[in-house]
């Protein structure tokens, strides 16, 4: 989800700095909200668990695209087998096309056990745009630009946003276990944040929502949207957040989608790989420094150390701090 999300602003730029250009994204049906904000973009929903799935199903796929649409080019933003196979079969149909360049050896020289080659690397922002630009549309990117506005509360939850009160969002969860803060210190510096704000947890699953729902139940002044709101719903409550609290995660894109100040916490990887937030502000970022860090692009390699200290030795106190700086 954080690399589609990553796309929006990129999708975005480009469409304004081209009046005549209409682009069509092709990804996971549930991912159509993130997109829906933005003129001259339509969403093509591939469902890759039932009618797409497998080779046979990019086949379908590519023909239901060609049947609907009239493509001048075609953008591979992912370069995966499913994006790769789709791409090749527009190109043998004489479709002009272009692919994401995404720096793997410069990752694996920054991620490497020994002599890392440790410095900040072309962001996954400027590697959507340069595939855009062999398509001709000239993009300039602009971290500045706003995205989307903030969106109205669903009604359930308007009375909990109180205007006296900041409201931050918690999203302990990541897809990878090494990318986590450790969730016993997380809940000791949400307790701390919910003594003067009001907070609002957000994951996904059955297992990350019934965590999220015996916190609410005993934090003050907190609540869970984790599996009560459909995901339009739960854009639009990130959207009227003060500050959202964030591993290297999709909750961190999600809310720079709005220009929601995030809190992001870095363990195994590090924003030099080209991950971080849109348009987001350095300073707010926590981490400690470490010669293993980064030890992996995505966070799905176990820590060689053992003692995941990248995470376990940051202290709740330098998060809440964070969030207490914001003004």
């Amino acid at each position: 989800m954080g690399d589609v999300a990553m796309t929006v602003p990129v999708l975005k730029n480009a469409l304004d700095q081209n009046p005549h250009l209409r682009i069509t994204v092709v990804s996971n049906a549930f991912l159509a909200p993130l997109f829906a904000g933005v003129e001259r973009c339509d969403f093509h929903p591939a469902h890759l668990k039932t009618t797409h799935q497998g080779a046979t199903g990019i086949y379908e796929l590519f023909r239901e695209l060609v049947r609907k649409n009239k493509f001048d080019a075609v953008a591979d933003l992912h370069s995966v087998l499913r994006s790769s196979l789709l791409r090749t079969l527009f190109t043998l149909e004489g479709y002009k096309t272009a692919v994401i360049d995404k720096g793997r050896r410069e990752k694996k020289a920054l991620t490497r056990k020994e002599n890392k080659d440790c410095k900040q690397l072309t962001s996954t922002y400027e590697r959507y745009a340069q595939v855009l630009r062999k398509l001709g549309t000239g993009l300039l990117l602009d971290p500045s630009e706003l995205v989307y506005k903030k969106q109205p509360l669903p009604a359930l939850v308007q009375s909990f946003f109180l205007p006296n009160k900041k409201v931050i969002g918690i999203a302990p969860f990541a897809q990878h276990s090494e990318k986590m803060y450790p969730l016993q210190k997380m809940k000791m510096a949400v307790q701390s944040l919910a003594k003067n704000n009001q907070v609002v947890f957000f994951g996904g699953g059955k297992e990350e929502s019934a965590l999220l729902k015996t916190w609410a139940a005993e934090i003050p002044n907190s609540i869970s949207a984790a599996g009560s709101y459909t995901f339009t719903e739960e854009l639009a409550i990130i959207s009227n957040l003060d500050a959202m609290v964030s591993m290297d995660s999709a909750n961190m894109h999600l809310a720079s989608l709005f220009n929601v100040p995030v809190i992001s916490i870095w363990g195994a990887t590090h924003p030099y790989a080209g991950f971080y937030g849109w348009g987001q502000n350095e300073n707010n970022i926590v981490s400690i420094d470490l010669s293993c860090r980064p030890c992996s692009v995505f966070g799905n390699r176990p820590c060689w150390r053992g003692d995941h200290a990248c995470m376990a030795e940051i202290k709740e106190q330098y998060i809440t701090d964070k969030v207490n700086s914001l003004s």
